[in-house]
């Protein structure tokens, strides 16, 4: 679920009403969709804090795939208004949370312009402990040319390289826009979140490396709780068990997150035929990705 960010304009407290104090819990009914649920929060809650309990109470019903925005009850208009910028709860009130009708994924369309790839931990020791990994070796090596020709950001992580190496020297690294170390499994770092945020309209994210269920997995889900869309490249991403691989593509594919293969991609991207850098691309893909156990296990 993503929360639209209350508007700049308006102010600071619930309007007056009955209950409510200088301290302790203020009580709130919560409101979505056809639900009423009473509850409490602290004196002075802002708007992260009312989030957090929506999240609480009604988390099961939400589609984590859409926006919302969270609407105060005012009694001068008697109805709900957007949440004031800088509100916070100093007296009895009500609030909803009210999906917007534009979902923000985009049916898997792909555009140069607003993608970005990511290389998670291709590195040289995982090399006799993955599952066909000279395959996404190639494939991934694929791809970051082709981010490179058609002019797509690339941004390359490697997890705890002074134990674990480098990324492996097959895959040319030439021109990405970052290589930074992590210890975190998931790719979102906030060097990361700074990179995108300076991207101009960044939607899309093609994820490839290692391993599926555990890199893989937690990046993609960090990145839909953005608001962004997955595309997991599954002949460019491996596990040591092919049986932690394919439930965790499996578990992506039923979040919403689109599991694709290293061709759709690149063709997606290009999209016609007189494309400039379509010759470049075809010169890329001319040679079928290599046929391993991969494709049988998505």
């Amino acid at each position: 679920m993503a929360a639209a960010a209350p508007p700049a304009d308006g102010g600071g407290c619930c309007p007056a009403g009955p209950g409510g104090g200088g301290g302790g819990s203020v009580p709130v009914l919560f409101c979505f969709s056809v639900f009423a649920r009473p509850s409490t929060v602290p004196h002075g809650a802002g708007y992260e804090l009312l989030i957090q309990k929506f999240l609480s109470l009604y988390g099961d019903q939400l589609d984590m795939h859409r926006k919302f925005v969270v609407q105060l009850f005012a009694e001068e208009w008697s109805q709900y208004i957007d949440l004031p910028k800088g509100f916070v709860v100093s007296e009895r009130c009500k609030v909803r949370l009210v999906p917007l009708q534009i979902q923000i994924t985009t049916l898997g369309n792909l555009t140069p312009s607003s993608t970005v790839f990511f290389c998670c931990d291709m590195q040289e020791r995982f090399r006799p402990a993955i599952k066909y990994f000279g395959d996404i070796i190639s494939v991934g090596q694929r791809l970051v040319q082709g981010a490179r020709i058609l002019g797509i950001p690339v941004i390359v992580t490697e997890q705890y390289p002074k134990g674990l190496g480098s990324t492996v020297q097959e895959i040319d690294l030439t021109g990405v826009r970052l290589v930074l170390p992590k210890t975190k499994f998931s790719m979102v770092l906030p060097e990361v979140e700074a990179a995108l945020a300076d991207i101009p309209g960044v939607r899309s994210v093609v994820l490839f490396g290692v391993e599926t269920h555990v890199c893989i997995q937690q990046t993609a889900l960090e990145l839909v709780g953005r608001g962004v869309e997955v595309h997991i490249v599954a002949d460019a991403t491996s596990s040591r068990s092919m049986m932690d691989r394919m439930f965790a593509l499996e578990r992506l594919a039923r979040t919403g997150i689109i599991v694709t293969t290293s061709e759709a991609i690149l063709l997606q991207l290009v999209a016609d035929k007189d494309h400039p850098k379509f010759k470049e691309i075809q010169n890329i893909i001319k040679a079928s990705a290599p046929e391993s156990g991969l494709l049988s296990k998505v």
